[in-house]
């Protein structure tokens, strides 16, 4: 890497990904700025200060906050950016009232100072509230800590290895027939202290990594063009993540299959020439089809249709403002028999899955995470919830779900993994295709729409492949389908083993006013959904 391939630009030079950023650019990281017991001196401060002020219940969180963006465009160098944000968010509760303040002033008094102003905000919203707080209770873990369990900090390692490898991935794009090509590395690293009057003191180092590109190839005489993006899925991993030749060497029809270590190179290889190979494909005639999912897509129709109608702050009403509410109301859950999919469908939320975005040892208000059922063979079996909610689905135990996006942001209840349990034996992809007579296989996620209670749907992807008589016979394009929720899952005919089960993830999924993101992944096997509408979008109206 040379400098001259540097240009100087700003966050977000490329203009495909508009990436959040805590804290100012800077040109390095910093060493920690507290060790473990500083932060438990620290919280202690706010703990008392809130307590003597009168809060029935406090807890703090102390939150450094690392963020790597790198964007590169065939042979150079867009934008490189650092940015480091640490400082602490207090929360409280006084007579029955939530109250919550935040600084960056990280000292004895700035932190009690923050202390005494959630105190004064929760009286000054006393008059607003309509029924008083009710907490589940939480047990007292004590001292604890949690890393993600990586191989290698990816934030250590040089940023000219991590150019090298997004302009080598490009190159192999090119060299493969890719006329234009973007790449994308984006790094989180958030170290979490949080305490509570409850008696917890968590102390966590959570690691996130995201490599992918977008690759497009034109036809020269047409003027034309297709592209295909990453097949990558962001993951709670290290720089082991990234390795070439990581691929199992398995096909899924045309797909090379990826799993807890990604081959950039390959895919991008992979990329240009099916890029290419979609400016001849047959545009696909509209009509009812078996589609057979692979996870690299599945994971996005399950975020849109599973994940966010099962919040339950959704449910309630909360968010209809910004993202809409849900159609999977609570009666339909108090009946005991809503079928949201058919039998075959176990739909989970998981909080511990190794490898996973939402993969944490402790929530952001101190509960220790678990895996718990949303769908149990077909039917709406529960909801996402947290402390101050689980009492509206007659629970006195939070889900372990709740997350902030940073320390001056409140935490309130966040999507968990969510995923579609494999099916029995070892079926495997391969097998499911075999038993479609007329279908169409789907990798990679594409453009989505969705309403506003999360009903009615439309899904695109990025590769499409004709099924006649169990064979995969050639490239579609132009290819989305429509459905409703409930229709869709319970059009779920078959599900490959778990030998195929992969995650796919959002590194940037949008909820709350103000806004905040959050990462989450959704894992499942290759999956096959009958009796699908699909449209051909070159010839919709």
């Amino acid at each position: 890497m040379q400098r001259r391939t540097f240009i100087k630009v700003g966050a977000t030079a490329t203009g495909a990904l508009m990436v959040p950023i805590w804290g100012p650019p800077i040109a390095a990281f910093s060493n920690p700025v507290l060790d473990v017991n500083d932060k438990k001196r620290l919280a202690d401060i706010a703990l008392n200060a809130a307590t003597s002020g009168g809060a029935s219940y406090c807890d703090v969180r102390i939150g450094r906050y690392l963020n790597q963006n790198i964007y590169t465009r065939e042979d150079r160098v867009q934008g490189i950016v650092n940015s480091e944000s640490f400082g602490v968010g207090v929360r409280v509760i006084v007579e029955g009232t939530w109250g919550f303040a935040a600084t960056s002033d990280v000292s004895d008094d700035g932190i009690a100072g923050a202390a005494r102003n959630a105190v004064a905000i929760a009286r000054a919203n006393r008059v607003l509230q309509t029924e008083p707080v009710q907490l589940a209770p939480a047990p007292a873990y004590g001292e604890v800590s949690w890393q993600t369990p990586i191989v290698q900090n990816a934030l250590e390692i040089p940023i000219s290895d991590k150019v090298d490898m997004l302009l080598e991935a490009n190159s192999e794009a090119m060299k493969a027939g890719a006329n234009f090509v973007n790449s994308y590395l984006g790094l989180v690293n958030e170290q979490k202290y949080f305490a509570s009057t409850d008696g917890t003191y968590a102390d966590q180092d959570v690691h996130r990594i995201w490599p992918t590109f977008t690759v497009t190839a034109v036809d020269a005489t047409t003027g034309k063009f297709q592209s295909r993006e990453a097949l990558s899925a962001p993951m709670g991993l290290g720089w082991e993540y990234l390795s070439e030749g990581a691929g199992t060497g398995l096909e899924r029809g045309p797909a090379t299959v990826f799993g807890m270590r990604y081959d950039m190179l390959t895919d991008a290889r992979l990329a240009a020439a099916q890029a290419r190979e979609k400016l001849t494909a047959k545009s696909v005639d509209a009509g009812k089809w078996s589609l057979v999912l692979d996870p690299s897509h599945l994971w996005l129709t399950i975020h849109e249709s599973v994940g966010h109608p099962l919040e339950l702050d959704r449910v309630l009403g909360y968010e209809a403002n910004y993202a809409g509410t849900s159609f999977a109301t609570l009666d339909k859950w108090e009946s005991g028999n809503f079928q949201y999919g058919s039998p075959i469908v176990n739909l989970i939320a998981d909080k511990t899955q190794v490898g996973s975005l939402g993969y944490v040892g402790w929530d952001d208000e101190g509960v220790q995470t678990k895996q718990w059922d949303l769908v149990r063979d077909g039917v709406l079996v529960g909801y996402q919830a947290i402390r101050d909610q689980v009492h509206m689905v007659g629970e006195n135990a939070s889900h372990g779900c709740c997350y902030a996006d940073n320390w001056s942001s409140v935490q309130f209840q966040r999507m968990p993994n969510v995923s579609l349990e494999a099916g029995q034996g070892r079926t495997s992809a391969q097998d499911v295709i075999a038993g479609v007579e007329k279908g169409i296989f789907v990798v990679g996620d594409g453009s989505y729409s969705i309403d506003q209670q999360r009903y009615n749907f439309q899904f695109g992807g990025q590769l499409f492949y004709e099924i006649e008589n169990g064979e995969i016979t050639g490239m579609l394009r132009d290819v989305a389908y429509q459905a409703n929720t409930q229709e869709f899952w319970n059009n779920c005919s078959e599900i490959a083993g778990p030998e195929d089960y992969r995650l796919g993830g959002s590194f940037f999924d949008g909820k709350g006013q103000p806004g905040q993101v959050s990462a989450v992944s959704h894992g499942s096997s290759t999956t096959r959904f009958d009796d699908i509408n699909v449209i051909n979008t070159a010839r919709a109206v």
